[in-house]
């Protein structure tokens, strides 16, 4: 069963994740994360990889992989809460992340007033679109009661 969306549809949605949680975030903005499914308690997102996100072995690093995981858990749960910080998540990588891409997807277990469970998995893509897991997580991301009117208001 779908966690009801807050917005109206799923490219609306969508949009709003790349203006506020892509380009308002510097690191996502740097990472040059993309979201390519946000709605109804899930999330899917893509993420080229760069020479320098990668660690000694030529891996995709930890962190970076930490942050597709974290990012898949908060932007399925924005999705049917509205505005979200990550209270907690915890990570286990089962595989090395190689290759050219990272892809993550986020699904909501539990959406409360004061808590959002959620499960992301993390995949390493190849050049021939050959995917592998390369970690799951579970995070628990925290609804901060902001409206989208009250982010719009703090721009002006």
């Amino acid at each position: 069963m779908a966690t009801p969306s807050r917005f109206d549809s799923p490219e609306a949605s969508l949009a709003y994740m790349k203006e506020v949680a892509v380009k308002r975030s510097g690191f996502s903005n740097w990472l040059d994360v993309e979201p390519l499914k946000v709605w109804e308690g899930e999330s899917e997102l893509r993420l080229v990889l760069r020479p320098e996100m990668t660690q000694h072995h030529g891996f995709a690093h930890g962190g970076i992989v930490g942050l597709m995981a974290d990012n898949a858990c908060a932007w399925a749960a924005a999705s049917a809460v509205g505005d979200v910080v990550t209270g907690n998540y915890t990570i286990n990588f089962v595989a090395p992340a190689m290759g050219k891409a990272l892809r993550s997807r986020g699904t909501v277990i539990k959406a409360g007033r004061r808590q959002v469970v959620v499960r992301a998995d993390v995949w390493s893509e190849d050049e021939a679109g050959e995917t592998r897991l390369v970690a799951t997580a579970q995070g628990t991301i925290i609804p901060t009661g902001n409206s989208e009117a009250d982010m719009r208001a703090e721009d002006g």
